[in-house]
Formats: C-alpha cells, sequence, structure tokens
C-alpha cells in the first residue's frame, strides 16, 4: 500500500499517540510511505509561532522509519489550486492533490477531506 501521511498522522506516528489509529499504524509499518514537503512546511510554521513542540529530530526519525519525500510539484500546486473549497487549510488541500495525482491513500483522520473523493486511510 501506498500512502501519503497527513501531518497529524505522521506526529500520532512518531509520538505515540493513541489517536493513531489500527489501520494508519498498520499502513505506517507495512507500507510505502510518503511524507509531502507541505507537511515539513507545516510543522515549520506551527513550530515557529510556538503552536507545536516536537522533536528537533522529527524529520530524521521519519526517514530513519521509511519515510519517502514527496516534493511539491506544478502539477500538485494547479491541482491544489483546481479544487472546491470544502476545507480551507492549505496544507490539508495540498495533501489532497499530491494524493490524487500520484494514487497515493492518504492517512488522516480529517472527516472533512471526504468531500474530495480522495481515499482516505482514517
Amino acid at each position: 500500500m501506498r500512502v501519503l501521511l497527513d501531518t497529524h498522522v505522521l506526529l500520532w506516528a512518531v509520538l505515540n499517540d493513541p489517536r493513531l489509529t489500527t489501520a494508519q499504524a498498520q499502513a505506517i509499518s507495512g507500507g510505502e510511505i510518503y511524507l509531502s514537503s507541505a507537511s515539513i512546511w507545516e510543522i515549520g510554521i506551527k513550530r515557529a509561532i510556538g503552536k507545536l513542540d516536537v522533536p528537533a529530530d522529527l524529520f530524521e526519525i521519519a526517514v530513519d522509519a521509511g519515510c519517502r519525500p514527496l516534493p511539491i510539484s506544478w502539477t500538485h500546486a494547479e491541482a491544489a489550486a483546481a479544487l472546491p473549497l470544502h476545507h480551507a487549510d492549505p496544507f490539508d488541500r495540498m495533501l489532497v492533490a499530491q494524493a490524487r495525482c500520484e494514487g497515493l491513500r492518504l492517512a488522516s483522520s480529517d472527516t472533512k477531506l471526504k468531500a474530495y473523493n480522495v481515499d482516505l486511510l482514517g
């Protein structure tokens, strides 16, 4: 299974948060896992404004666990811009666009994303 992690799912996995679902945990342990540049950007912004306190080596932990980087391409940007405004969060919209463009399941517990007809792993 090829899976793109939503930012919160990455954090839950790294921090052993009980909100990580069994399906998400199984996919992370046995799948081909991707981490978007959008998530790295989102975490960096939230760290900078004091909304998030995570380990400094968070991304090293993710890479060591097998996460593959997923850069943002022009195709992804165009797809995100073309999405209807079901969800206002630009990071989540980018993750939806990337998942759809790359044929990935999106591991997310954000039920608002169902409106985008994306393959969600909740």
